[in-house]
């Protein structure tokens, strides 16, 4: 009668121990997650440079990869530039943000937008990260359409 409860013991130990252990994939992973958070680029407008820090979203990686890419910017309402991509990325637009000196979105899904001014909107942008130290931004992106060029960092 000893044996079978050693060896029930023995199963339910076993058990015990084997499920408590992972397969190493959940420290993976969670490194693999947390090497695309807070991914730096270089923006550079009329010699200055920026550094900006992209968001962890599929928008933000998928621009990342069209990187270095150099653009000609079209102002707009005195608060923005804005370009064309050549083709579209994922959106999780979020509508009614309060738009920061220094945010890069999407509008739509492949308009890029760099905000120079601060203001609150009804429109709808999927941000892709944020302009690490914007103070001298509307400086240099002037009151006309300007030549930036965005690189990995």
């Amino acid at each position: 009668m000893k044996h079978p409860c050693l060896l029930i013991f023995t199963f339910f130990y076993t058990l015990i121990s084997a499920s408590s252990c992972g397969n190493g994939n959940d420290i993976l992973n969670e490194t693999n997650n947390q090497s695309m958070v807070n991914q730096k680029i270089k923006i550079t407008v009329n010699a200055q440079i920026f550094a900006a820090t992209l968001l962890d979203n599929q928008a933000a990686k998928a621009f990342r990869e069209m990187l270095p890419m150099t653009i000609s910017m079209i102002e707009l309402n005195g608060n923005e530039k804005y370009f064309d991509l050549p083709s579209s990325l994922p959106t999780n637009a979020v509508k009614g943000n309060n738009i920061k000196v220094g945010d890069l979105s999407l509008y739509g899904n492949n308009v890029l937008v760099l905000f120079y001014k601060s203001f609150t909107t009804s429109y709808s942008y999927t941000k892709l990260g944020q302009v690490d130290n914007p103070d001298a931004l509307a400086a240099a992106l002037g009151n006309g359409n300007v030549v930036v060029t965005f690189e990995n960092n």
